[in-house]
C-alpha cells in the first residue's frame, strides 16, 4: 500500500525532512540562547545603571578595555573640560531618528589623567565638511556623571574608521584614538554624560539604554520547534493523501476496465 514511498520522488521528499527537522530544532536554540542574552543583558544594564556612581578612574585606566560587567556602569568624574580638542563623531542618530554627530570632548581629571565625554547630539553643519554649531561647556571645575561605555571599534560596531575626514571629525569613540590626536594617555573607554544636564537642552543627552523589553527571541524559538513538529505531521499527511488518490485512481481504473469488456453473446 505504502511502496510508493519508496520511489525517488518520496524518497528525495524524507531525505529533505530529515534535514529540515534538526536545522529548525538548531534555529529554535539559537534564538532561545538570544532571549537568555537579552534576559542577562538586562539585568546588567539595570544593575549598574542603579548603582551608586563611583570615580571612573576607579574602573579604567589607559589602554584598559571595559569589560561587559562594566558596560553602562554609572560613573563620576570631577576636573575641567578641554574645548580646544573638542570633535564630533559623524552619522549619529537623535532620539527621534534625525542624523547628525555625537559631540566628543576630553576631561582632564582633578588629580590627573584624561577621560573622554560624549556630551550627546547636535544636528549636522549644513556643509559636511564644516564643524557644527556646538554650545560651550562650563568652564572651570564641574562634575559629571554618566554612563561607563567600551571603545568602539568597526569590528564591534560595523561602523568603518574613514582617514580621510575633516578636522575636528571622527567616525568612532575611541580612546586610543584620541589619545594619539592629544599625545597624551587617556582612560580606556568613555562617558556617556547624563549629567548635568546642558542648558537649551542641547547637546541632547543621550537616552538610557532599554533594560525592559526581551524581543521576540522567545516567540521565534517556540515557532521553529512547532515548525520541527510539523514536518513529520506534513509528511504522514502527504503519505495518507497520496495513498488515498492512488487507490482511488485504481478503483477508477478498474471501473472502466469493467464497463469496457463486452458482455458475453447468448445462444
Amino acid at each position: 500500500m505504502y511502496r510508493f514511498l519508496l520511489t525517488r520522488q518520496w524518497l528525495i521528499l524524507a531525505l529533505i525532512a530529515l534535514v529540515l527537522i534538526p536545522t529548525m530544532v538548531e534555529l529554535g536554540f539559537w534564538q532561545l540562547h538570544r532571549h537568555e542574552h537579552k534576559v542577562a543583558q538586562n539585568a546588567l544594564i539595570s544593575r549598574n545603571l542603579k548603582a551608586e556612581p563611583v570615580p571612573v578612574a576607579t574602573l579604567t585606566s589607559p589602554g584598559h578595555t571595559v569589560p561587559r560587567s562594566d558596560y553602562w556602569r554609572a560613573v563620576s568624574a570631577t576636573g575641567t573640560y578641554d574645548e580646544k580638542h573638542e570633535v564630533v563623531v559623524r552619522r549619529r542618530t537623535a532620539t527621534d531618528g534625525s542624523i547628525g554627530v555625537h559631540v566628543l570632548i576630553p576631561f582632564d581629571l582633578k588629580g590627573g589623567g584624561t577621560v573622554m565625554i560624549n556630551r550627546g547630539w547636535v544636528p549636522s553643519a549644513s556643509d559636511q565638511y564644516a564643524f557644527p554649531d556646538v554650545p560651550a561647556v562650563p568652564t572651570g571645575e564641574v562634575t559629571v556623571t554618566g554612563r561607563l561605555k567600551a571603545d568602539e571599534t568597526t569590528g564591534a560596531s560595523g561602523i568603518k574608521d574613514l582617514s580621510d575626514l575633516p578636522d575636528r571629525q571622527v567616525m568612532l569613540i575611541n580612546s586610543s584614538q584620541q589619545a594619539k590626536l592629544l599625545s597624551r594617555p587617556v582612560l580606556g573607554g568613555y562617558i556617556e554624560q547624563t549629567g548635568p544636564e546642558p542648558k537649551g537642552d542641547t547637546p541632547e543627552l543621550i537616552e538610557a539604554p532599554d533594560d525592559g523589553s526581551i524581543g521576540p527571541h522567545m516567540a521565534y524559538a517556540v515557532q521553529w520547534w512547532l515548525f520541527a513538529a510539523g514536518v513529520p505531521v506534513g509528511y504522514v499527511v502527504l503519505a495518507r493523501r497520496e495513498k488515498r488518490d492512488r487507490a482511488a485512481a485504481a478503483a477508477t481504473a478498474a471501473g472502466q476496465t469493467e464497463a469496457a469488456e463486452p458482455e458475453p453473446v447468448k445462444a
